[in-house]
């Protein structure tokens, strides 16, 4: 029975160690109270008190939900097994689903794996003797110890589980820590090497070390002999003299009472001689002394506390504990015999104290040092403050209690922190009159005795302000309204609670309204000066009085501002009174208030003048009047008062400036800007000379004679005067007309032009005249009657209208008729060209306009000369346009090659030039010598992706590359490419479609090339230049990133002329049919298209003479069939004639008739031209020292007639050579060729 008691108090025991938890709250969470290490793994359990039910359980670290991973999971219901890492330290509690809640529980965890160290007393067992082992694991609460040995043929574990283990067999030592709860095995500790004695005498010395005033006993023993034997001692290889510190109290043993210099080396030796091995004595300075170390200080409710005891060097130590329950008790000892532990678990409050003790050799520590230890009892300690007060003020008495629930009152004593400061007090801590220096966190707890106390309460802030806080006074309204009241609310700034105000009026050192003395707003309905002050506690305490607050009663009389002179507008200098009338007030009993916008005036009179006033006179004006200090009327509705700055000035205008014969004209004077009560002074002359007193009126006046006028208005007593206003001269006016004309007469001028412009009086006569002119130009004129100008510019644009004057005379004509004048910007010339492409033979006509066409122009024409080395052309003019042209166009003859062409034009004396024309050029396909443009790769079209050059070449050193894109400006290479030498690589990354050549530094073109860039997924690769007659031409269709997998189809002109799956259009002799637009489609995608051009083959230079012949021939012939054809018109309309034809076989000539059907010729205007044909035969004949067969030429003729209304007859002649013969063999044709003849006929054929 004794047993089951004592294991089930060892199992408490051992749970309070491991799991301690308090007894305040229903749900209780066990963490173990010692240190863990990482990679450790614990439990932690979740109990309920009231109920042995298995209950779900969550649990939080550091007030978060912890989240189960492959470190945290639980096994079962109110479970959470932990494998630790630093990051897991912290404080933990557990929830039941109930919601009874744990306290917290902390949970310590060190960095690094927790190890086991294995020390030895000595490391060589003396003979007959013993080693003592040690194993020591941090922290060391709840742990075994396993044991292991290792010799050279054996390795195993030992069976005993104590922290220490004597050994008297040599070998390697090794040791290991383990925990069942939580479950933790350390690694292995180091190794220890335990060697038994090899010698016949042994000297038995300490492995540990020893500290000065220690005692110990060396003994010599001897293995083969069981007798006493006399032994020597030596140190250092010296043999040890005997004293009060080394003394020999049996044969074969040395006590020595150590100090630091009995450090070294010792052996002993028997008198036959055996001598022991040397063993070291280590011996460290100061005294050995016990430490002792408590986990923490205080044992929370229903906890424990653990105690270390540590010794240097402890090998074969044990201790001994103390306590003491009370400053004038005596320690007590905890056990009856000494124990191995160092450590103890207590559960008692009270000062703890510890030593050690070692038998062999003896030695006992001093006392180590106290540890006091405090017991926290269930009673909890309240702090509350009196009065509770969110805010104290400097000055005001508060009071601090202590309470101890459940605790009584008599047997408690109290102790308290101030921002964790000890300061003496009882269980209430009042303080008088506070400073900022109370402020501060107070916490209190009550102590039973000595080692024995509550918990800290909870803490409170005390905050004092460092101001006494100062009343505010509001009031709702300043003014008491009649027969009403306003409300005035006193408060205290910065907010706080628990305040009652005290009201005065009048004096705040007067005696407070008791009346009035309130927590709350008030009300008054008198006039007068109020103050408030709060105050709170017992005793009171005052805040500053408030500020004053004047309240003043209204009175039911009404207040009326006037203006006099009552004008809507006031100028500087004019005199105004402003006057403040109370109705139904009588006179004598006020004083008055005036404020112009809201600032007070000084003045308190009725009336407010102002003698000359100014703009700073300005703005709104209101008045009140006061019968005493605090009753006054409302302010007076506002008066606007607006003073202009400046003196305003007379306007006067007439109806007419001419009085005509007999008549009058009408002067109206005004002011500006207009306002009221003017009277009008006229003048007529000098404005100085005294007004037309018969004329002073406040509207306009008739006059009808001649002269100067001139006009002010003035108001007011004394009369305020405007300025005078700008004179106004009135004529009268004679019978002549004024007539403005322009020279020249163009119907537009241009900026740059020379123009006059003249002022002609109809039927003037001989009569000198002055002039006047009236613009709204920037122009001023004199007063001459023409007007020229020089250079004319927008500026002079405007309407002109002048009249004339006699010398001498006060007449003068009436103003002309308005004369606009347009004055256009620069003039421009546009040129056009036309065709854009040379064809062999064809002329070039430029047109030249001007834009915004207008009369007068003759025309200028110039070639441009490229010059590289600059980015501009020269021009050159054109044969016979030195002195320009009157037609707007231009005809070129004979050009062959790429050719630039400008234009401008010109007119007047001197003559006035456009701006030249933009360039516009004519291209051509064709190559020559001098300058050419190859394409690299030479085709028209290309991707974006590819590589394009274009090189010059020809009789220059000097190059650029030139393009002309469609719709935009010339540019050269280093814009779109880049120029290297003589070849510009192209930017494919840029899309266009433009033309490109070459310019040299000697002035030539190139030919040109049309090249298109595009960004399409096929396009058509046809020859960048022109191909000649006759040869072999290959067009294919390319995709940029694919194959053709179906037909493919070619167009030319439009027209499909290919499809099948060949991606190639080859033509085997290209003819001049062949010419025109080509383009390909596959699959729904189309390239561009792009222009072949077929180059005609040249002739041989002897047959041109055979071609005037024919040429002279078929123009006889058509004459004489046309007469023939109109002699014969009635006749039959059947006509048979022979043809010789000569056989391929023989050289003899047949008559071959043909007959042939032509319709009578009929002219039908703008339809159809009949045709007639005629069949030549010619003939060439060799030398005739050689016998050759003869050529056959057929030569055709088509004469086509055209409307009545024709000039011109074209005939076209086909001739055709029949192949020779030659080794019995046909030649081969000779290509046909085509000729025109120009046939002018006469009116004698009745065309």
């Amino acid at each position: 029975m004794g047993h089951t008691l004592l294991a089930v108090l060892g199992l408490f025991l051992l749970n309070t160690l491991l799991y301690g938890h308090a007894e305040g709250t229903d749900a209780v969470l066990e963490v173990p109270e010692f240190t863990l290490f990482e990679g450790d793994s614990v439990t932690l359990r979740c109990k309920h008190r009231t109920t042995q039910h298995s209950m779900t359980a969550t649990f939080y670290k550091d007030g978060s939900l912890i989240k189960m991973d492959t470190n945290h999971w639980s096994s079962t219901t109110g479970e959470l097994t932990v494998r630790v890492s630093v990051s897991d330290e912290g404080w933990y509690k557990c929830q039941f689903a109930d919601g009874t809640e744990s306290e917290e529980r902390e949970l310590r965890v060190k960095a690094g794996r927790r190890s086991a160290t294995l020390t030895a007393d000595r490391t060589i067992i003396p003979l007959g003797g013993n080693v003592t082992l040690t194993c020591s694991v941090e922290d060391p609460a709840g742990f075994r110890y396993q044991w292991f040995r290792q010799t050279s043929d054996y390795s195993g574990e030992t069976s005993p589980e104590e922290s220490y283990r004597v050994i008297s067999q040599g070998g390697k030592y090794t040791c290991r820590g383990w925990r069942s709860e939580p479950h933790v095995i350390t690694p292995e500790s180091n190794e220890v090497v335990i060697k038994e004695t090899g010698t016949d005498a042994v000297l038995e010395v300490p492995e540990f070390t020893l500290f000065e005033g220690d005692s110990v006993t060396l003994r010599c023993k001897h293995r083969t002999t069981r007798r006493t034997m006399t032994a020597s001692f030596y140190k250092d290889g010296s043999l040890i003299k005997m004293d009060r510190n080394h003394r020999s109290s049996t044969t074969g043993e040395l006590t020595v009472r150590v100090s630091v210099s009995d450090e070294g080396w010792y052996k002993c030796k028997f008198a036959d001689g055996t001598e022991s091995e040397e063993r070291e004595l280590r011996v460290k300075a100061g005294r050995r002394s016990a430490t002792l170390t408590a986990d923490r200080t205080i044992i929370p409710l229903g906890d424990s506390v653990t105690l270390t005891c540590s010794v240097e060097d402890p090998a074969g130590f044990r201790y001994q504990w103390f306590r003491q329950t009370s400053d004038s008790s005596g320690k007590t000892s905890l056990q009856i015999e000494n124990v191995q532990e160092s450590f103890r678990v207590i559960s008692q409050g009270g000062k703890y104290t510890c030593r050690g003790w070692r038998r062999e050799p003896d030695f006992v520590t001093p006392d180590s040092n106290a540890v006091v230890i405090e017991e926290t009892v269930s009673n909890r300690a309240t702090l509350t403050l009196q009065p509770n007060w969110p805010q104290i003020f400097r000055g005001e008495t508060i009071t601090l209690r202590c309470d101890i629930q459940g605790g009584g009152d008599n047997q408690w004593m109290y102790e308290w922190t101030k921002d964790n400061l000890n300061i003496q007090a009882y269980n209430e801590h009042r303080i008088i009159s506070a400073t900022e220096a109370d402020s501060g966190e107070y916490r209190c707890k009550g102590r039973r005795d000595s080692y024995s106390s509550t918990r800290w309460s909870d803490v409170i802030t005390l905050t004092v302000s460092s101001n006494r806080p100062k009343a505010e006074l509001r009031a709702d309204d300043r003014v008491i309204p009649v027969g009403g009241s306003v409300t005035l609310t006193c408060s205290v700034k910065p907010s706080s609670s628990g305040w009652k105000y005290f009201w005065y009026r009048g004096e705040k050192t007067s005696e407070p309204l008791s009346s009035q003395l309130s927590a709350g707003p008030i009300r008054v309905s008198e006039g007068g000066v109020y103050w408030c002050r709060g105050g709170r506690g017992d005793p009171v305490y005052y805040t500053e009085y408030s500020d004053p607050v004047t309240m003043n009663k209204k009175v039911p009389n009404k207040a009326v501002v006037t203006l006099q002179p009552n004008w809507s507008e006031i100028f500087r200098g004019e005199t105004i009174t402003l006057r403040c009338d109370i109705q139904r007030g009588g006179v004598n009993q006020w004083t008055y208030e005036w404020t112009k916008d809201n600032l007070n005036r000084p003045t308190t009179y009725i009336n407010y003048r102002i003698i000359r006033v100014t703009s700073a006179h300005s703005g709104e004006y209101r008045c009140k009047g006061r019968r005493n200090l605090y009753s006054l009327t409302e302010w007076s509705d506002v008066i606007t008062l607006t003073v202009s700055p400046n003196r305003p000035k007379a306007e006067l205008r007439a109806d007419d400036r001419d009085i005509p014969v007999g008549g009058s004209v009408t002067l109206t004077c005004s002011v500006k800007p207009s306002s009221s009560g003017w009277k009008y002074f006229w003048y007529r002359g000098e404005k100085t000379s005294e007004p037309l007193s018969s004329q002073l009126s406040a509207g306009p006046i008739r006059v009808s004679e001649g002269g100067v006028y001139w006009c002010r208005g003035g108001r007011g007593d004394p009369v305020y005067y405007t300025e005078y206003s700008d004179p106004v001269t009135i004529s009268n006016n004679g019978p002549n007309k004024a007539v403005v004309t322009l020279q020249p007469n163009w119907s537009e001028i241009f900026r740059g032009e020379r123009i006059t412009l003249r002022c002609e009086i109809k039927d003037g006569g001989d009569t000198e005249w002055e002039y006047e002119w009236r613009t709204t130009s920037s122009e001023k004129p004199s007063n001459q009657n023409e007007l020229s100008i020089r250079s004319v510019s927008a500026s002079h644009s405007g309407v002109y209208r002048c009249k004339g004057r006699k010398k001498r005379e006060k007449s003068s004509t009436d103003w002309s008729d308005p004369f606009i004048l347009t004055v256009t910007d620069k003039a421009q010339s546009v040129l056009t060209v036309s065709p854009s492409w040379l064809s062999a033979g064809a002329s070039v006509t430029l047109n030249c306009r001007v834009k915004d066409q207008s009369a007068g122009w003759r025309f200028y024409w110039y070639k441009t000369v490229p010059d590289p080395s600059d980015n501009f052309y020269s021009y050159e003019l054109l044969p016979g346009s030195s002195s320009g042209t009157e037609q707007d166009s231009y005809i070129v003859d004979g050009q062959t090659h790429t050719a630039g062409y400008v234009c401008r034009a010109g007119r007047g004396d001197p003559v006035f030039y456009t701006d030249y024309s933009q360039p516009q050029f004519v291209w051509s396909a064709d190559f020559h010598s001098s300058a050419s443009l190859t394409v690299s790769p030479d085709r028209a079209q290309h991707f974006t992706s590819d590589s394009v050059s274009l090189s010059c070449e020809g009789n220059s050193t000097e190059w650029r590359v030139r393009r002309s894109p469609e719709n935009r400006y010339l540019s050269d290479c280093s814009t779109w490419g880049t120029m290297t030498g003589s070849t510009c690589k192209l930017k494919t990354n840029w899309l266009s479609d433009a033309v490109y050549w070459c310019e040299s530094g000697s002035g030539e073109f190139s030919n040109s090339v049309n090249i298109t860039i595009q960004n399409e997924n096929m396009i058509l690769l046809s020859p960048a230049r022109p191909v000649t007659e006759g040869d072999s031409v290959s067009l294919s269709c390319k995709l940029r990133s694919q194959t053709f997998d179906s037909t493919v189809f070619f167009y030319h002109n439009e027209k499909v002329i290919q499809s099948d799956t060949r991606w190639e259009l080859n033509i085997s002799a290209v003819s001049k049919s062949d010419e025109g637009f080509y383009k390909c489609h596959h699959s729904g995608q189309e390239s561009a298209q792009s222009w072949m051009s077929v180059q005609a083959v040249s002739r041989p230079e002897h047959s041109s003479f055979p071609v005037l012949l024919i040429v002279g021939l078929i123009c006889g012939i058509v004459l004489i069939l046309l007469l023939l054809l109109l002699y014969r018109y009635r006749a039959s309309k059947y006509t048979c004639f022979k043809r010789p034809i000569q056989s391929e076989s023989s050289n003899t000539d047949q008559n071959e008739a043909q007959c042939s059907t032509y319709d009578s010729p009929q002219h039908v205007a703008g339809g159809s031209q009949d045709v007639t044909y005629s069949l030549l035969e010619l003939r060439n004949f060799g030398k005739k020292r050689k016998q050759h067969t003869p050529e056959e030429r057929s030569v055709y003729s088509d004469v086509r007639t055209g409307a009545a209304d024709d000039s011109l007859l074209y005939a076209q002649v086909f001739s055709h050579d029949k192949g020779k013969k030659k080794n019995g063999r046909s030649a081969p044709a000779a290509a046909d060729e085509t000729f025109y003849s120009e046939v002018k006929p006469g009116s004698s054929l009745g065309l």
